[in-house]
């Protein structure tokens, strides 16, 4: 297993780490994308640890906390053997003061996850979002405060704009408190935003990212195709952005997918696996959060790493992926002297 630093600290990473949605199966949303009881996740973390995957990503709101006890159980009597990102700000409550990232809720919150998880720290605690609503030097001094009590080693952030990243990364510098080294973002071939401004804003500052979704909610498994129907216990099935994801034009999948299957030919990898390993090119990217329902799809997703794909099969799957940008963008790629490309 390849590590790499964590945007520009010290910590190292695996290029790849578990993502625990798949733990418990509460509810309906939690529920399609697994049901993995502690028996099945201890044998999935097992396989993880022995192929050098140390890291496990979990967040408060999986299946209302289930997915962080599960974890904690799968880890016990191998807690120093584990990196624990796991994730809080979202609603875990029915209080007015449940959500967010003020003082208030951040300290419980992380003190909830600590208490599932079984254990006295976490190495990287991230905001689900960002929340503005509360003030920025107020989120980062309670972060600061609970990384100066031992309770977090690393903060992150996920699924911030550009400008709600550099505003916080500008008042952590002011006050000299603790920073963002990594910002969980959604990128895939599918969706390739983060490239517009996340990316150079992420190689300028510093913030290593820790991709979700790199499949594209299983667009990219290889499993879709055109004239086939789609799985039928799927986050796709969904009609809501939130848990299908967001729209992709059904020729343009097609397009990505086609480019997928012509290197995986060349290559003997699996779609996904090519479609992993392409992320795993990308400036920035210093980790990809793989998900699995059994120990097949682990050890599919696990192939991914120890290879990589020829530039020239880089560039096959660039340009069948590549989209017009939105504004200010696609003016600013007409001066590349004075504006050049991350990638």
């Amino acid at each position: 297993m390849e590590y790499r630093r964590l945007g520009a600290s010290g910590f190292t990473v695996p290029a790849l780490s578990f993502g625990t949605g798949t733990f418990g199966g509460k509810g309906e949303f939690f529920k399609a994308w697994g049901e993995s009881d502690v028996t099945e996740a201890t044998r999935l973390v097992d396989i993880c640890l022995g192929a050098g995957l140390t890291m496990f990503d979990s967040a408060d709101i999986y299946s209302d906390g289930a997915a962080e006890e599960i974890l904690g159980k799968a880890l016990k009597g191998k807690r120093d053997h584990a990196i624990i990102s796991t994730k809080g700000t979202f609603r875990s409550g029915n209080g007015a003061n449940d959500l967010g990232s003020s003082r208030y809720h951040l300290i419980r919150a992380c003190e909830a996850s600590l208490k599932r998880l079984g254990t006295d720290y976490i190495d990287l605690y991230q905001l689900h979002g960002f929340d503005a609503m509360t003030p920025v030097d107020e989120v980062l001094h309670a972060l600061d405060d609970l990384v100066r009590a031992g309770k977090i080693r690393y903060i992150g952030c996920s699924n911030f704009s550009g400008w709600h990243l550099m505003k916080s990364l500008a008042v952590s510098e002011r006050y000299g408190l603790a920073r963002y080294v990594a910002h969980q973002a959604y990128y895939s071939l599918i969706g390739r935003e983060y490239e517009w401004e996340l990316m150079p804003l992420a190689l300028d500052q510093g913030v290593g990212a820790v991709v979700w979704s790199p499949l594209g909610w299983g667009r990219l498994t290889g499993k879709i195709r055109r004239g086939q129907t789609l799985p039928k216990v799927s986050r796709l099935q969904s009609q809501r952005v939130v848990e299908g994801g967001p729209k992709v034009a059904d020729e343009y999948l097609y397009h990505v997918v086609d480019a997928l299957d012509s290197v995986a030919k060349e290559t003997g990898k699996t779609v996904a696996q090519i479609a992993l390993n392409w992320l795993l090119q990308r400036p920035t990217v210093a980790n990809i959060i793989v998900g699995a329902r059994n120990e097949e799809q682990l050890r599919q997703n696990l192939g991914a790493v120890g290879w990589n794909l020829t530039p020239q099969q880089v560039a096959k799957l660039d340009h069948a992926s590549a989209v017009q940008k939105v504004y200010p963008y696609w003016h600013q790629d007409q001066f590349p002297e004075r504006n050049p490309p991350p990638v």
